[in-house]
């Protein structure tokens, strides 16, 4: 199905987690070690791909009838990390979100009622059997949430200009000239320290009860994985949603770390002006989403 096959990621942006052998349990262990010695490189394009194509057939298939058994791998300081898809989990998760971020007729026109209510069903049976269940990446559309900014500095911002040999994100081309892409990767260990002073200084703030109540939901899923995990935030198909100059000058990181350091010393101006800059940027891109 070539209509399938040409698709590129959608305006997605991706928050991963990826853990090291040693954080799984037999005989799971033994098959990503086989997986990444066989030296594969999955992007999220080719998951994209496998999952419009279950849309195709009539009645779609919103959730796959088996879980992947694949993995987006990578390496540091010469440890082997695994993010699985876990692509079943993650549709289960997401069918449950689509009646907030779709138009009812919409949501009514891609996945009949009866077929949601099917999947609802399976679902429920299946977290009885499976309450500890929890997927290893989260995704955003048409933005980056304010939130998972606050995992990650600056210093550790990757941007790659179109044309340029990207970094080895799963969303990043095969090609040596390929689109733009920007991500950031930080160790578990200090994503959990920031997400930590992060929440103590917004909760001392009259300001930032909304920020701070998200910041709780990502710190427990954070606290599910092994302490030598990595974790990665990838502006995936968002690249396409911003312009050359706009993405080579999107810091927003940064912005969010000086916005929580004023708040920190009591600058309720400086983290104004903070948010300002955050908000204007991404108010631009989820505007798109809307536009004909």
């Amino acid at each position: 199905m070539p209509a399938v096959s040409s698709v590129i990621v959608p305006y997605a942006a991706y928050l991963r987690v990826y853990e090291p052998l040693a954080a799984f349990p037999e005989p799971e262990r033994a098959h990503w070690t086989r997986y990444a010695a066989r030296g594969e490189a999955p992007t999220a394009q080719d998951e994209l791909r496998r999952s419009l194509a279950d849309l195709v057939p009539t009645p779609p298939v919103p959730v796959p009838v088996h879980e992947s058994t694949e993995a987006f791998v990578t390496e540091v300081d010469g440890v082997v990390l695994i993010c699985p898809w876990r692509t079943k989990l993650r549709s289960r998760l997401a069918l449950q979100e689509a009646p907030e971020r779709f138009p009812a007729a919409l949501l009514d026109a891609a996945l009949p009622p009866v077929v949601r209510k099917e999947a609802a069903a399976d679902w429920e049976h299946w977290r009885e059997r499976n309450p500890d269940a929890r997927p290893w990446i989260r995704t955003a559309v048409w933005q980056v949430p304010v939130r998972w900014f606050t995992l990650f500095g600056d210093e550790e911002r990757e941007y790659v200009p179109g044309g340029a040999a990207g970094p080895d994100s799963p969303g990043s081309p095969d090609s040596p000239a390929g689109p733009p892409g920007l991500r950031y990767r930080t160790p578990m260990a200090q994503a959990r320290r920031r997400v930590a002073r992060a929440l103590k200084a917004l909760r001392e703030s009259q300001d930032g009860e909304q920020l701070a109540a998200g910041l709780v939901d990502v710190g427990k899923w954070l606290e599910e994985f092994h302490p030598r995990s990595l974790v990665e935030l990838d502006y995936g198909g968002l690249v396409h949603a911003l312009s050359g100059p706009a993405l080579a000058d999107d810091h927003s990181a940064a912005d969010v770390a000086a916005g929580i350091a004023a708040l920190r010393a009591g600058d309720a101006e400086g983290a104004r002006i903070a948010y300002a800059r955050l908000a204007e940027r991404w108010t631009a891109v989820r505007s798109l989403q809307s536009a004909n």
